[in-house]
């Protein structure tokens, strides 16, 4: 069974000479013992073409030590990396071949490099005993595989000790590192050139990976929609392991990638070529949709128990709230299996393969080559024409069913709207981003009307589910009150925000 632990470090330049600071002197630091020297031999595997290196992400294999085993690092923040362990074996399990399936896909990983290291370690310790860090100096021998170059040096690292979090929740605080820092550099100890051992042999004995260039001529409209594409992309193949791992706001991110991503291939096919691209979204909108059913569940469970939550106990009659937790949890299992079938599937990877060859080899058309500005600003202001026409159309139509669906396209067509100018920010500057953001107060309260449709419809179902077994439907029938009132509520709002998203002069700052 997988383990996940987060590592919060630094390293730093030394070589087998450098000598440690008095790390007493540190705030908060008591002690510091001599732990000993551990020898580490680790071999780090990846794809031939390097595609986990590219990502910083690192596999591998390591014998020695107290966490002998495999171990796959994925990059949180600077200095913040979470890894993932299973017990030694022969082989890579399959828990951890499944986080790295949207970057492998159908190819294997073999060994890179072999790095053997011998650990001087040293704790840091509290008054009471308390281990606030580890500090061990490093001597690493480095081999590329199979049989190629080698490399020595020496590192420092400091880590701070298991159960601390960014937030320093459960164990030291994370400013102990600063001032350990600062003690290190005083004695002529600087911060490391590479993030990680692996990344650091890679470059000293051979090709490191290089990061993919974006085509296009520098300014031109194609080189800004690429560099956006790419970093959809780039976030649909980082995405998939948070899913797997079931990540908070993961899955919604990664939807939100497929939709910034199709959203942008419709907006700008004066770009790219929609012969080519309007199949890809169509896989897009698959994948989206094929996580959505978790999403959806996801935020409608969290409406349903607010709304309990918010009740009077007086008002919360029958086992409410026991009818709630059956159906969250019997949907939610669904909706899970659901998500990671999507994404075992050949379909995926085969979705995935297709956007590497898209960006490797655009589709571009006609205006492509041109000047940014005046491509994209046109291509922002046409999608905004097209929510001005879905929005006036709701508003002109009586409150109801038709009302609500005339909404929900409107709030589809200002996510388009708002996505479009995102990506034309790098190349428009300040009036996309001003646009970008009234058009996104617009699609929250959309978003917000949309959510009191879908709760009202699923509340008059446990209603009559609670009478059908003679339980009381009298709360059902309160929170779906509620999920009314608060719907007429947003469409009295709706015409001041939709005059604040189409003021002529965000359109005509597009031009300028």
């Amino acid at each position: 069974m997988a383990e996940t632990k987060r590592e919060i470090e630094r390293k730093y330049e030394a070589t087998g000479e450098t000598p440690l600071p008095d790390l007493t002197e540190v705030a908060g630091v008591s002690e510091v013992t001599d732990q000993g020297v551990m020898e580490l031999d680790a071999v780090y595997y990846d794809t031939p073409d390097l595609r986990l290196a590219a990502d910083s992400v690192t596999l591998r294999r390591r014998t020695g030590g107290s966490d002998a085993g495999w171990h796959v690092k994925f990059p949180v923040a600077a200095g913040v990396r979470d890894e993932i362990r299973a017990p030694l074996s022969d082989s890579l399990p399959s828990e951890l071949a499944a986080l790295l399936r949207s970057r492998v896909r159908t190819g294997t990983v073999v060994p890179v490099v072999r790095l053997r290291s011998a650990r001087d370690v040293r704790h840091l310790l509290a008054a009471d005993g308390t281990l606030l860090a580890e500090l061990s100096v490093d001597t690493v021998h480095a081999e590329r595989l199979p049989g190629g170059p080698e490399a020595t040096w020496t590192e420092i690292e400091v880590e701070l000790a298991d159960g601390a979090g960014p937030d320093g929740s459960g164990g030291p605080d994370p400013a102990l590192l600063d001032a350990v820092e600062k003690r290190l550099r005083k004695a002529g100890i600087h911060p490391s050139r590479s993030a990680s051992k692996c990344a650091r042999a890679l470059a000293e004995t051979g090709e490191p990976p290089r990061p993919a260039a974006v085509p296009g001529r520098p300014g031109s409209a194609a080189a800004v929609v690429l560099a956006y594409a790419r970093e959809q992309v780039d976030a649909i193949v980082a995405l998939d392991p948070a899913v797997r791992r079931d990540l908070p706001d993961a899955v919604h991110q990664l939807r939100v990638a497929c939709r910034r991503l199709r959203s942008a291939f419709k907006t700008y096919r004066r770009v790219l070529d929609r012969d080519v691209t309007d199949p890809v979204g169509a896989e897009l909108k698959w994948l989206a949709g094929e996580l959505g059913v978790a999403r959806d569940q996801e935020v409608l469970d969290a409406r349903l128990r607010a709304g309990v939550a918010e009740l009077p106990p007086a008002l919360v009659l029958g086992p409410v709230r026991a009818r709630l937790r059956r159906r969250d949890a019997a949907r939610a299992r669904s909706a899970r299996h659901q998500a990671l079938a999507a994404l075992d599937s050949a379909r995926h990877l085969a979705l995935l393969d297709t956007l590497d060859a898209l960006l490797a080899a655009p589709p571009l058309s006609e205006a492509a080559d041109r000047d940014a500005p005046k491509v994209l600003a046109r291509a922002v202001r046409k999608d905004h024409r097209r929510l001005a026409r879905r929005v006036e159309h709701a508003l002109s139509l009586d409150p109801g069913h038709e009302r609500d669906l005339a909404l929900h396209e409107a709030r589809k067509a200002a996510k388009r709207a708002r996505y479009a100018a995102d990506a034309a920010r790098p190349a428009l500057g300040k009036p996309a981003k001003r646009l970008g953001k009234r058009v996104k107060a617009l699609q929250t309260l959309l978003g917000e009307h949309h959510d009191t449709v879908v709760a009202r419809t699923v509340l008059r179902e446990l209603g009559i589910q609670a009478h059908g077994v003679g339980e009381s439907a009298f709360t059902w029938g309160l929170l779906h009150g509620r999920e009314e009132a608060t719907a007429t509520a947003i469409e009295h709002e709706l015409p001041a925000a939709w005059k604040r998203a189409s003021a002529a002069k965000l359109r005509s700052a597009l031009t300028r």
